[in-house]
């Protein structure tokens, strides 16, 4: 399989801003070949960023500009091949059964066993992904980025990442493990940055994504974590800046069908 993806932003920053971008593909040893290449200007002279390595192949690019500019940021990568699966790590096994900042697993729990019962395993997983695909309604710009599972489960409403943390937090209540991972998604209309939920199950990581808007099985991880406020493609870490634009494309060369049911692990 081939794909191609890019990612274009601008942004005014303040003096003295700190920033981690999180748009590159995640590295893994089942690609046959990644080509990308990462292109930053500060008001029009190129600025070279520093590449930190994260959590599960992730990859941050930082920055800090001294004066206030005008920031522009284009990605582009071709990757051919699919990934290796993911190992088992007996820490993430821990790590991703907690509550968190956006997925309070611990406060749904009553709902979860409320909704799911005794359900386990690969039933729980179709269970959970098909009540929320049927009771959240897919609305642009109707969540806040304070918004939770709980905020969500309330309002009924929210996008990719509102969708992803009441997956997660319903899983973690039962004790699944479950993670949220930010992808580039071939065949997402619109076109943006997706968020999708790992969970382990029947001793592998697999993908739901209760939206169904992309095929599962053309995704491609960039960053891994928690929740969003691990995976967010721009992070202030000291100053501010505003975003004036996002641009993201996405392309696979074979779009495959997917039901969003079957068994399917990020490729």
């Amino acid at each position: 399989m081939n794909r191609s993806v890019t990612a274009r932003l601008t942004a005014t920053t303040r003096a003295n801003t700190s920033m981690a971008f999180s748009v590159a593909v995640a590295r893994n040893s089942g690609y046959s070949a990644v080509n990308e290449v990462l292109e930053v200007t500060a008001n029009g002279e190129p600025v070279a960023p520093t590449s930190v390595q994260d959590s599960h192949g992730g990859i941050l690019h930082t920055l800090t500009l001294e004066q206030p500019s005008a920031l522009e940021l284009t990605y582009r990568a071709e990757v051919r091949g699919s990934a290796a699966a993911p190992e088992k790590d007996d820490a993430d096994l821990i790590r991703y059964v907690r509550p968190s900042r956006y997925c309070e697993s611990d406060r749904l729990l009553p709902t979860s066993y409320s909704l799911f019962g005794n359900l386990q395993g690969s039933e729980l997983l179709a269970a959970v992904r098909a009540w929320v695909s049927g009771n959240i309604s897919y609305v642009s710009g109707s969540s806040r980025p304070t918004d939770g599972a709980t905020q969500t489960l309330l309002d009924r409403r929210g996008v990719c990442r509102d969708y992803a943390h009441l997956v997660i937090a319903l899983l973690r209540a039962k004790d699944v493990p479950a993670r949220l991972v930010s992808v580039y998604a071939p065949g997402l209309n619109p076109m943006d940055f997706h968020a999708v939920v790992e969970a382990w199950v029947d001793e592998a990581w697999h993908v739901v994504d209760a939206t169904g808007l992309a095929p599962r099985t053309n995704l491609l991880r960039i960053a891994t974590g928690r929740d969003a406020s691990d995976t967010a493609f721009l992070s202030t870490v000291g100053g501010s800046l505003t975003l004036d634009t996002l641009q993201v494309t996405a392309v696979a060369d074979t779009l495959h069908d997917d039901d969003g049911t079957s068994p399917v692990q990020l490729g």
